[in-house]
């Protein structure tokens, strides 16, 4: 399975509002199987479980890093036990993630807080050529507040880059297992 960079989908929620976002980027992967649709609660849940281990690691390193100027950790909850009654509907809440939309393609999650706001859509998309493939877009927006949402996300943004692919190759693959 090929996961490759790709433009902002036009498609997407978060289109809309694509030029007011300091950082955008987009990451698309195929879902070979019969044309089958994926319930989005699932997608957003295999989201949240599909992590590379090493993703997870730096991730509890931020939220000890970004504690200290008071900024949201997310860290008083665990994502992985509350995931199973999660049901990703507008306005939940897993750990530092909220719901902020949801249509039967798409879930767009994300956090506010003082130093910048992110927003993560997971796009469902059906091709429309008859091919055997369907496709999954992550795609990722930041705007930053002030120096400081600026001065984090310069040692984020690398990282950011490799985990997103990760883990939407290891989305995939949970998917496509479910539907077997």
């Amino acid at each position: 399975m090929k996961i490759k960079k790709i433009e902002f989908p036009a498609k997407s929620i978060l289109s809309q509002g694509k030029e007011k976002f300091d950082y955008a980027d987009s990451f698309t992967g195929g879902l070979v199987g019969n044309g089958q649709n994926f319930d989005m609660t699932q997608v957003g849940k295999a989201f949240f479980t599909s992590g590379p281990k090493w993703g997870s690691k730096m991730f509890a390193f931020r939220n000890k890093m970004v504690g200290l100027f008071g900024l949201k950790t997310g860290a008083e909850t665990d994502p992985m036990k509350e995931v199973d009654h999660f049901t990703l509907e507008i306005g939940d809440r897993v750990g530092l993630f909220k719901v902020f939309n949801k249509t039967s393609n798409e879930i767009v999650i994300g956090e506010d807080d003082k130093h910048l706001d992110f927003r993560v859509s997971l796009l469902f998309d059906k091709n429309q050529g008859g091919q055997d493939e369907n496709s999954l877009t992550i795609s990722t927006t930041v705007k930053f507040h002030n120096w400081l949402g600026i001065l984090y996300f310069l040692p984020v943004r690398p990282f950011h880059k490799l985990i997103v692919p990760a883990m939407l190759k290891n989305i995939i693959g949970k998917l496509e297992a479910a539907k077997q």
